[in-house]
């Protein structure tokens, strides 16, 4: 396992296709100013030691150098034990509404921002707790698996969109009955969903019936409202630019609200509560007191230990190659002369 500990230091190769630019503007000119001294066989004759191949090699050896050097920079790590450790925490899976509605303004930047937002304050405040993700609209589609990476959920997280599902509308139910299949550990006596949503439910009264299933497998359901109840329209953008406003079949402009009503009733049936996402601090400080209060159960996990740090070698071969450009000179080598690799010698 390679671990990266200073990840900004590759904008340091940017170093190298510049130099490369200035390498070829440089051998261009140089070419032309040649031409306009004296032809090539008199260049030759004047200079019959300078190489032609030498100006290059050592370009590469510059290029190799300062390439070894930055890896040196960055501080490759390789983990070289896997161990099991204990940790204790609750399951927890976020169901994060991408219908058109989570587009609406009425909360800064747009709802769907706004909750994706919430999610990732909510991971950054877990210790050991495993989470899922479930994204759904119209059907609910599982983004990421019960797991203790916390990267690649906030990843997974990030790449969520009102367009990943063809399938539009809000169907709450659908999600929760996903995510009761993402609990893999009968053992863990506390489930947790929290439903991140506007409210707005097509699921036609099935999704309480869905909220009853989900507390029978032991999953305590917690919804999280973000929107303003006034409501907002729905703007339709292209390059970031509104186009137009979502209007309905009769030509009206929609206005989307946030519906606590439903969010609430959810959260009754589940055993859980219901959260006013509008504050961010406000939200995540009560969401972790209410994790904190639950039991939490001891599991393992495998991860690599014991780290080493592997900077010394790229920062030896980045000064090895920076030392042959330094001391190769333009001219040729004698030896080298002799075998004719470049067929230099006149016939």
């Amino acid at each position: 396992m390679i671990q990266l500990d200073e990840k900004i230091y590759f904008y340091l190769l940017a170093i190298v296709p510049v130099v490369i630019v200035l390498f070829v503007i440089l051998h261009i000119w140089k070419k032309r100013t040649q031409k306009t001294f004296a032809d090539l066989s008199l260049l030759k004759g004047l200079t019959p030691d300078k190489s032609d191949y030498k100006s290059t090699l050592k370009l590469l050896f510059f290029l190799f150098g300062i390439s070894f050097l930055t890896l040196g920079l960055v501080n490759p790590k390789i983990g070289t034990k896997l161990e099991t450790i204990k940790r204790e925490g609750v399951d927890i899976v976020f169901a994060v509404d991408v219908s058109k509605s989570m587009l609406a303004e009425d909360i800064a930047p747009n709802r769907l921002e706004k909750a994706k937002r919430l999610v990732s304050e909510i991971i950054n405040q877990l210790a050991s707790d495993r989470i899922g993700i479930i994204a759904y609209a119209g059907q609910a589609f599982p983004q990421l698996p019960i797991t203790t990476d916390y990267g690649a959920a906030k990843m997974f997280l990030q790449n969520m969109n009102t367009d990943m599902l063809t399938s539009q509308g809000t169907a709450i139910d659908a999600a929760i009955d996903l995510a009761t299949t993402y609990y893999d550990d009968e053992e863990q006596t506390n489930r947790v969903l929290f439903i991140v949503s506007d409210g707005e439910d097509h699921s036609e009264g099935s999704t309480l019936d869905a909220v009853e299933r989900a507390v029978e497998e032991g999953i305590a359901v917690y919804t999280i409202g973000v929107g303003k109840a006034k409501g907002a329209p729905i703007p339709i953008k292209r390059n970031g630019v509104v186009e137009s406003l979502k209007k309905d079949a009769q030509g009206e402009v929609v206005i989307t609200k946030l519906n606590e009503a439903v969010l609430d009733d959810i959260a009754d049936e589940g055993n859980g509560e219901y959260i006013d996402g509008t504050n961010t601090e406000e939200a995540v400080e009560f969401i972790k007191e209410q994790l904190n209060q639950m039991d939490k159960k001891e599991f393992e996990a495998k991860q690599f230990a014991e780290y080493k740090d592997q900077f010394q070698w790229f920062l030896g071969a980045g000064l090895l190659f920076l030392f042959l450009d330094i001391f190769i000179l333009d001219r040729k080598t004698k030896w080298l002369r002799k075998l004719n690799l470049f067929n230099e010698k006149e016939v």
